[in-house]
């Protein structure tokens, strides 16, 4: 796959700091910001100066390298148990991404093994995390392309690209690939409101690879694919219950009901990390409410009636029923349901995870 498709990274580890891609300031300015502790990497998560499911969990596992760094210089004997305090931090930062607390974990398991000297561990576990996520978007977005049949157009929506991941993307992924190899020839992003991820990130990627990107109001969708011409809406996701349920950008679930009725194919694409075998099914995801001012105002201007009250949720639940295929870096179930995304989890799917995810909040 050319380079040429992919462009972009947000996170950045270099030299012993994090640096995240503001995405809020996108697609006006391009600006680093520097980061040294976990308390500014579990800020800049909850501020979304970085987003998307994947690229929060690599930013939570970088935090913990820096975490462990000032704890041991504070209390070599005890960094441990001080640890605790920033691994909670974090994990509360965003609480429906569940590859958050899939990455936690993992740095978690290293901490418990490491020895005298753990940041050089850690630093490597969260490297690994970092280049596992790109390997994996490159692999979901092969066997995602391979699905897209006879050349068309494809609707999607929020922003699953190099913005959102450690590089190339998920669904934004299967569009690179898509693309480069002749099968797509028009993307449709939905703006995808409140915060404008489409409009803001998704073209942005697009018109930064040269590939052909029309934007649209997120109200517009149905309109467009009972005009024909899309072939495939796809997709990403935050956290993936164990019946195939999907939790994802707010305005997912409509598309998908409009893609049903007007006979397009829907596609999830998201790694195994994104699946958590803990919650029975979406009716368990804890949903994260968002402030008022994300509707009430737009670049600082008030744009509803003083007094209006606001329902602000940032993802929604579409139902498994609904979803043609699930792409994965373990391989493409059709249809999923409880028996299929047990058999893609094998033995995770045996076990509830280290955190209890469904006391989150």
């Amino acid at each position: 796959m050319s380079a040429e498709h992919d462009r972009v990274r947000a996170v950045v580890w270099r030299d012993d700091a994090l640096e995240l891609l503001d995405q809020r300031l996108l697609p006006g300015t391009m600006s680093y910001p520097r980061l040294t502790t976990a308390a500014e990497v579990a800020q800049a998560i909850r501020d979304m100066v970085v987003r998307g499911a994947p690229a929060i969990g690599i930013a939570a596992a970088y935090g913990v390298v820096l975490a462990a760094r000032s704890r041991h210089a504070e209390a070599p004997d005890r960094w441990r148990t001080l640890i605790g305090e920033d691994l909670a931090l974090l994990s509360a930062a965003r609480p429906t991404a569940v590859n958050l607390c899939w990455a936690l974990r993992r740095m978690e398991r290293v901490i418990a093994e490491a020895g005298d000297e753990p940041v050089e561990r850690l630093l490597a576990e969260a490297l690994a995390i970092h280049q596992e996520d790109i390997a994996a978007n490159r692999r979901m977005a092969r066997l995602g392309a391979a699905l897209l049949g006879e050349r068309g157009a494809v609707l999607t929506h929020c922003n699953t690209g190099s913005l959102a991941t450690g590089g190339y993307g998920t669904a934004l992924g299967v569009i690179r690939a898509g693309y480069a190899a002749g099968l797509i020839e028009r993307v449709y992003a939905d703006e995808t409101r409140p915060w404008l991820q489409g409009a803001r990130l998704t073209a942005w990627e697009l018109v930064q690879d040269r590939i052909p990107v029309t934007l649209l109001a997120d109200a517009a969708a149905a309109a467009l694919m009972r005009q024909g011409g899309v072939r495939w809406a796809i997709v990403g996701a935050d956290r993936i219950a164990a019946n195939g349920d999907v939790a994802n950008k707010i305005g997912t679930y409509q598309l998908a009901v409009a893609a049903r009725h007007h006979g397009v194919r829907f596609m999830v694409v998201a790694p195994t990390s994104t699946v958590d075998v803990g919650i029975a099914s979406g009716a368990a995801i804890p949903i994260e409410q968002r402030a008022a001012t994300e509707l009430l105002t737009l670049g600082g201007q008030a744009v509803a009636a003083a007094g209006a009250e606001v329902w602000n949720p940032s993802f929604d639940v579409t139902p498994a029923a609904l979803v043609d295929a699930l792409v994965t870096e373990r391989g493409v179930v059709l249809l999923p349901n409880a028996e299929k995304i047990k058999r893609l989890m094998g033995e995770e799917a045996r076990h509830r995870p280290l955190f209890d995810t469904t006391d989150e909040a």
